[in-house]
């Protein structure tokens, strides 16, 4: 049987050139000089345009990270904390004043120097609460009045950040929240994002498990990440040919209980049921999946998940192919060789799920510095990152001007083992790059433009 699961949960410095030029050579004597005369001076010719100056910032720019360090969710927070801070010193050349191990118990600020430009990091915990969020991202505003943020792991408290940053006129890049609403319904011009959305996880599981299944019914929490990801699902494993033979369930997302919707799944008829949950209630649903026989009769289609939870869930899965966001054996790239290289001697671990969202959250931080010249004004900055395109761990990344998704690489792998001490469980299969549809508000149509609106057919 085949088994998948769905889990929700975030550039080089650039070279400067300098403009030169070749000296000219003079015209040849027409007779020796005489010798107890100086040698005559080559003349040189000026320069056309000045060298290039690099990066100033009249104040340092000041950046607040908000993420789970202690919550519900923390263990997607702990990806984010390590991997923005490498990305960072990836970026700008050089480990933090937090040395080369950023570590929240001990200091919650981290300061990075790029040419004559000081970047300051402030970090914040907010449990995955969104009160918390909204308590400390006033606090980053007002306080240590921060010209960007970035956050957060729950898809609930960014959207609440979503609206602070918008009030304030700052601008939000979102790591590793994936709801559709976050450049969706709730899009604003401020809201930019690293992760994934809802859509791009199903585009690229959908391309598996239509190959093996024909027939779905899914199951998904009943909140924006969950309908958002039903949603999405639907449409792409129909487009791929599948039929999905009841209509979605949703459960609250503090079931604890899931008896009767695993009687629904198995009353269904379907080959195969598509699970999206996140949170502790996963182990839940699926002991009742057992209790009801829905694992001995029907295949789970979901994608993998990271490397702390794959030997529990998936031990008894190897041969599966399914898709991922991101693993670290499948990029081949610098920005991914420097995680990789850096992550496990200084944190003990290998990256994981989320790093990549973390790392792409701090590149595209100090690219669009860098394309202001330093003017860390909104409007500079928002402007700057619509439309931009960088290099990070999961290859190119292009933030798309119209919604401002975040097209990026994602990976088809098979599983080999769950057993490997540095979680190298994986054969790489494919690498997809899905290009979801634009799900901006009735209001905002007109900025989608060619794009397909509402679904990936447009209808």
């Amino acid at each position: 049987m085949k088994v998948f699961r769905t889990f929700a949960f975030a550039l080089v410095a650039m070279t400067l050139i300098l403009a030169a030029c070749a000296p000219a050579t003079p015209p040849a004597p027409t007779e020796p000089p005489p010798p107890t005369k100086a040698p005559t001076a080559v003349p040189t010719v000026a320069p056309t345009e000045e060298p290039v100056a690099g990066l100033t910032c009249a104040e340092p720019v000041k950046v607040g990270l908000i993420t789970d360090a202690t919550g519900a969710l923390a263990i997607y927070g702990a990806h984010i904390l390590r991997s923005f801070m490498l990305g960072m010193e990836y970026a700008t050349g050089a480990p933090g004043s937090a040395g080369e191990k950023f570590d929240f118990a001990q200091t919650q600020e981290n300061t990075f120097k790029i040419d004559d430009c000081e970047i300051q990091v402030f970090v914040r915990d907010d449990g995955s609460n969104p009160e918390n969020t909204a308590t400390v991202a006033r606090e980053l505003i007002d306080v240590n009045g921060v010209n960007i943020l970035v956050g957060t792991v729950s898809s609930g408290a960014t959207a609440t950040l979503q609206g602070i940053a918008l009030e304030n006129g700052i601008p939000l890049i979102v790591a590793p929240a994936a709801a559709n609403d976050i450049t969706g319904v709730n899009f604003n011009e401020y809201t930019f994002r690293t992760s994934r959305n809802n859509y791009q996880d199903a585009m690229n599981e959908c391309i598996a498990l239509t190959q093996q299944h024909e027939t779905f019914v899914q199951i998904a929490p009943d909140y924006a990440f969950g309908r958002g990801s039903a949603a999405a699902f639907r449409d792409a494993c129909t487009l791929g040919g599948a039929t999905f033979v009841a209509d979605d369930i949703f459960a609250p997302l503090d079931t604890t209980d899931f008896t009767p919707y695993m009687e629904q799944i198995a009353n269904s008829g379907a080959e195969a049921y598509i699970v999206t949950w996140a949170g502790s209630g996963f182990v839940s649903l699926m002991q009742a999946a057992a209790d009801q026989g829905v694992t001995e009769t029907m295949a789970l289609g979901a994608t993998f998940i990271d490397n702390v939870l794959m030997p529990t869930f998936f031990a008894n899965a190897i041969g599966t192919t399914a898709g991922i966001l991101y693993h670290y054996s499948a990029p081949n790239n610098p920005a991914n060789d420097f995680l990789v290289a850096n992550t496990k001697p200084r944190y003990g671990v290998m990256p994981d799920l989320f790093d990549g969202d973390g790392m792409n959250a701090a590149i595209l931080v100090v690219e669009a510095i860098k394309a202001t010249n330093g003017d860390v004004s909104g409007e500079a900055l928002k402007a700057a990152m619509e439309g931009m395109e960088f290099e990070g761990p999961k290859g190119t990344v292009y933030i798309r001007p119209e919604d401002h998704v975040a097209i990026q690489d994602m990976y088809i792998l098979k599983l080999l083992n769950v057993t490997d001490p540095d979680a190298n469980f994986y054969e790489y299969v494919d690498t997809t790059r899905p290009e979801p549809p634009c799900l901006l508000p009735e209001n905002l149509k007109d900025r989608c433009g060619d794009l397909p609106y509402g679904s990936l057919s447009g209808q």
